[in-house]
């Protein structure tokens, strides 16, 4: 099966446009468009489908099939206990397990039920779905 990359590359091909047209056609950013055509969107929102479907003259659930299933998505337990671990002693420069794009990383202090602060590592991905809630 082809990637989402390979499918709108195609299809912007077929139609005759260059990155920038269809940038320009279906009004998202270029940057936008180089990322899903360089296979590193996996996953687009609503709105980006919708307008590409548009400009491409497609369906969205055309679009939608070629992307990433979150369903086939698993990571290790054992890394997300090392991440969690490394952003409690304050690690900032993580990355993703799946696409290897940078983690965005915070904690999050909590109160557990008896008043007590507890501190929660949290982070998602810049570009993909993977996220620590």
């Amino acid at each position: 099966m082809k990637s989402l990359a390979e499918f709108i590359s195609e299809k912007r091909e077929k139609a005759g446009m260059s990155v920038t047209g269809l940038a320009k056609r279906s009004g998202i950013d270029i940057q936008v468009i180089e990322d899903i055509e360089s296979g590193k969107e996996l996953f687009l929102s609503v709105t980006i489908r919708q307008k590409l479907a548009r400009a491409l003259k497609l369906q969205p659930a055309e679009i939608k099939h070629y992307e990433k299933n979150v369903e086939d998505i698993s990571v290790n337990p054992e890394t997300i206990d090392n991440l969690k671990e490394l952003i409690l002693q304050g690690e900032t420069d993580l990355y993703c397990p799946l696409c290897g794009s940078k983690l965005v990383v915070r904690i999050a202090k909590m109160y557990d039920l008896e008043d007590n602060l507890v501190f929660h590592p949290k982070a998602h991905c810049s570009q993909c779905i993977f996220q620590i809630k």
